[in-house]
C-alpha cells in the first residue's frame, strides 16, 4: 500500500508583536508563547513614551491664584469678588481665599520677597498699586512719559490751556501767534486736553486740561499751579483780543 504524501503544513505566519499583558494572557489560555517575543514586547513598552491628548486639569491652588492674579494685572479698574468669580468660573468663597493668598504673597508673608506692588481692597473691589515707598521712581516715569516726549510747541500750548482754560483754539493761537491745530490734536490724543464746552456766541469749542495732566505733574488741583501771570506780559491783552 502506497503511503500518501503528507500535505505540507503552511509555515506559521510571523505574529505581530503584542503587548506584554496580551502575550501572558494567551499563555495562560494554553496558546504557545514565544519567550523571545515576550521579552521584546516588554522592552518595547519600556521605551515607548506615554502620550495623552487629555488637557491637564487645573487642580492646584497655584493655577487658581495665577488666574486671579492675571485678571488683576490686566484690569483697568478695581475688580469685585463676583466679577472675578464669574471670569474664572469659581465660587466667591474660593476667590476670596485666593485673594488673601495673593495679598500674603505680595507682602512677603509666605517666605517670598516683598513685591514692589500691593493688592488693595477698595470700596468697589481689589486692584494692584505700586507701593508708596517707590513713589519717587513712579513719578519720574510719569514725567518721562508725559513731558519728556512733548515738543516745545506742545508744552507751550499745554501751558496756555492749563492757565487760561476754558479757552478756544483761536484764543490759543492769538496768545502763541502761531497755528495750533496739529499741536492741539496731539494733546487731545495724549489725553492731556479735552473739549469742555462750546461758546454760545460763536460755537467755538472750549478746551481744558484733564486729570491725566494733574497725575503727571503730581498735583491735586489746578490751584496748585505756580503763578505765571507776572512772567507773561501782554498775555492778558492778547487773550482779550481773541474773544
Amino acid at each position: 500500500m502506497t503511503e500518501q504524501p503528507r500535505a505540507e503544513r503552511p509555515a506559521p505566519a510571523r505574529r505581530t508583536p503584542q503587548e506584554p499583558v496580551a502575550l501572558l494572557l494567551s499563555g495562560l489560555l494554553g496558546a504557545p508563547v514565544d519567550e523571545a517575543e515576550l521579552a521584546a514586547a516588554f522592552a518595547a513598552e519600556a521605551q515607548t513614551p506615554v502620550v495623552t491628548d487629555a488637557p491637564r486639569a487645573p487642580s492646584s491652588l497655584d493655577d487658581l491664584d495665577a488666574g486671579v492674579e492675571a485678571l488683576l494685572v490686566v484690569a483697568d479698574r478695581p475688580l469685585d469678588l463676583i466679577t472675578i468669580a464669574t471670569a474664572i468660573d469659581r465660587p466667591v468663597a474660593v476667590v476670596r481665599q485666593a485673594i488673601e493668598r495673593l495679598r500674603d504673597d505680595f507682602d512677603g508673608r509666605t517666605g517670598a520677597r516683598r513685591r514692589g506692588f500691593e493688592l488693595r481692597e477698595l470700596a468697589t473691589g481689589y486692584r494692584l498699586y505700586a507701593r508708596a515707598a517707590h513713589d519717587v521712581h513712579v513719578r519720574q516715569l510719569l514725567e518721562i512719559e508725559t513731558t519728556g516726549r512733548l515738543s516745545q510747541a506742545a508744552l507751550e500750548t499745554l501751558a496756555v490751556i492749563a492757565y487760561r482754560q476754558p479757552v478756544t483754539r483761536g484764543q490759543i493761537a492769538a496768545i502763541r501767534a502761531v497755528s495750533v491745530d496739529s499741536v492741539l490734536k496731539t494733546l487731545v490724543a495724549r489725553g492731556l486736553v479735552t473739549e469742555v464746552g462750546r461758546s454760545e456766541e460763536t460755537g467755538a469749542v472750549f478746551y481744558g486740561t484733564t486729570d491725566e495732566l494733574l497725575v503727571a505733574l503730581g498735583l491735586r488741583s489746578l490751584d496748585e499751579l505756580p503763578p505765571l501771570a507776572p512772567l507773561l506780559e501782554g498775555v492778558e491783552a492778547a487773550h482779550t483780543d481773541a474773544r
